[in-house]
C-alpha cells in the first residue's frame, strides 16, 4: 500500500510539474511573457486549492481508496489531453482540470494512513509520500528535460498520461480493504465547522502554506531560472534539477526513518515532530535569504540546503496532521489544510513571474520565500504546542457538534 501511494505521488508531481519543464519551449512557441507564464503555471492551483474542501469531504464520506483511484484517472487523462491542445486559453483549461483531479490525493493519503497505520509506523509512510513530492519532479525534470529536448513537449505529455493510468491496475489488486483502525478507536467524524475553532488546524494550515510557497516556487520556476538566468542547456538543467529533487527526497526519507525510530525508542511525539517541523522551516528560511543576498556562486548551494530543509519539515508534517485529527477527521482536516496551503501555489508562481519581469532576476523571489518560511515556523510555535489526537468527543459533550458513529 505504502509503495503504491508513494508511486502515485511521484506521478502526481511529475504531472503538475510537467508544464514548468516544457515552459521554455511553450513560451517561445506561443509567445508568452514571464508574467503570462507565471499565471499559466499558477492556474493548476486555482482549482486544486478550491476543490480541497470537497476532496476532504469525499475522503471521509466514501471509500478513500476509490476516491483516490477516480482522481488519478481524471488527472492522467487530462495530462495526455494536454498534448493535443493549442493556445493559451486551452492550456488554462487543461490545467484547471488537472487541478480538479489531483485535489483528492492528499486528503485520501491522510485518510488512508490514519485509518490503517499506527503512530509508530506513520512517519516513514508519510516520509515516503513526501519523498514522492521530490522524486516526481526529479524524474520529470531528468526524463522530461531529455525527452522535450529530443522530441518536443507534446510526446512528453502523452507518455505521462498513459503511465499514470497503468498505476490503477496494481492499486485495484493491492489497495487496503476493511474498516482499519476506525472500527477500534471509537473516533467520531466531526462536521467541518468543528475544525474552524481549533488553533492546531490553523497552525498546520499556516505551516503548509509556508512550506508549499517554497515548494511551488521551485517547482514552477527552477527550470526557467536555470535556463534563462544561469544560461544552462536543457540537458544540463535536467541534471541539476534532478539532483536537487533527489537530494530533497532522500533527506525526507532519512528524516522520516529517524523520527519513527526516535518515537519507538520512547521519545515524546511532540518533541520529535516539533524538532523536525520547526527546524526544517527555520533552516529553509535562512537558506533562502542566503540565496537572495549572496553572490551568484552561493545561490545554487543555498537552494540545495533549502530543499533539504524542506524535506526535514515535510518528513513529519503530515504525521502531525494525522495524529491531531485522528481517523475520523483526517480527510476533512487535510482538505482544509490543503486548501489554505495550496493558495501558495496561486500566489507564488504568479508573483515570481511579475518580479522577474520587473527586476530581471529571482533575488526578490528568494527573499520573500524565506520570509514566508519563517512566518510558518512562528505559526507552528504559537498554535501547535502539543502533538496528540484531539478529543472530538469533548465538542459533542458541550453540544457544539453532533457525534457521528463510523460505519
Amino acid at each position: 500500500m505504502i509503495v503504491l501511494l508513494a508511486l502515485s505521488v511521484v506521478i502526481n508531481y511529475i504531472d503538475r510539474s510537467n508544464l514548468a519543464i516544457a515552459a521554455p519551449l511553450i513560451r517561445e512557441e506561443i509567445g508568452l511573457s514571464a508574467s503570462q507564464v507565471g499565471l499559466l503555471l499558477s492556474a493548476f492551483f486555482w482549482t486544486y486549492a478550491t476543490f480541497q474542501l470537497l476532496a476532504g469531504w469525499l475522503a471521509d464520506r466514501y471509500r478513500a481508496v476509490l476516491v483516490l483511484a477516480a482522481g488519478l484517472a481524471l488527472w492522467s487523462l487530462t495530462t495526455a489531453l494536454t498534448a493535443v491542445v493549442d493556445g493559451l486559453a486551452a492550456l488554462f483549461l487543461v490545467r484547471f482540470l488537472l487541478g480538479v483531479g489531483e485535489s483528492v490525493a492528499f486528503p485520501c493519503y491522510s485518510k488512508i494512513l490514519a485509518q490503517y497505520l499506527p503512530e509508530s509506523r506513520r512517519c516513514v509512510a508519510n516520509a515516503a509520500i513526501a519523498a514522492g513530492v521530490a522524486y516526481g519532479p526529479a524524474l520529470g525534470i531528468l526524463g522530461g528535460g531529455v525527452l522535450v529536448a529530443r522530441l518536443g513537449w507534446r510526446p512528453f505529455f502523452v507518455t505521462l498520461g498513459v503511465g499514470g493510468l497503468l498505476w490503477l491496475i496494481p492499486w485495484f489488486v493491492w489497495m487496503p480493504r476493511g474498516p482499519g483502525r476506525v472500527a477500534t478507536t471509537a473516533a467520531s467524524s466531526p462536521p467541518f465547522r468543528a475544525l474552524l475553532f481549533r488553533g492546531q488546524v490553523w497552525g498546520s494550515c499556516i505551516s503548509l502554506f509556508a512550506a508549499n510557497y517554497f515548494s511551488y516556487t521551485m517547482l514552477t520556476w527552477l527550470p526557467s531560472y536555470l535556463v534563462t538566468e544561469r544560461h544552462l542547456s536543457l540537458d544540463r538543467m535536467a541534471v541539476i534539477g534532478a539532483s536537487y529533487y533527489t537530494a530533497v527526497g532522500t533527506t525526507t526519507l532519512l528524516c522520516g526513518w529517524i523520527a519513527d525510530r526516535w518515537v519507538t525508542a520512547g521519545a515524546s511525539v511532540t518533541l520529535v515532530r516539533r524538532t523536525f517541523t520547526l527546524g526544517g522551516l527555520t533552516a529553509l528560511g535562512s537558506a533562502m535569504f542566503a540565496a537572495a543576498l549572496g553572490p551568484p556562486s552561493v545561490v545554487l548551494p543555498s537552494l540545495f540546503v533549502a530543499g533539504c530543509s524542506f524535506g526535514v519539515h515535510m518528513s513529519n508534517h503530515w504525521a502531525v496532521t494525522q495524529t491531531l485529527a485522528g481517523p475520523g477527521a483526517a480527510g476533512r482536516w487535510t482538505g482544509l489544510q490543503n486548501f489554505v496551503g495550496n493558495l501558495a501555489g496561486v500566489v507564488a508562481p504568479a508573483l515570481a513571474g511579475y518580479l522577474v519581469d520587473r527586476s530581471g532576476h529571482m533575488s526578490w523571489t528568494w527573499a520573500i520565500t524565506g520570509l514566508v518560511a519563517w512566518s510558518g515556523a512562528i505559526g507552528w510555535i504559537l498554535l501547535v504546542p502539543e502533538v496528540r489526537e484531539l478529543n472530538w468527543a469533548a465538542d459533542v459533550d458541550e453540544g457544539s457538534i453532533a457525534r457521528v458513529t463510523p460505519a
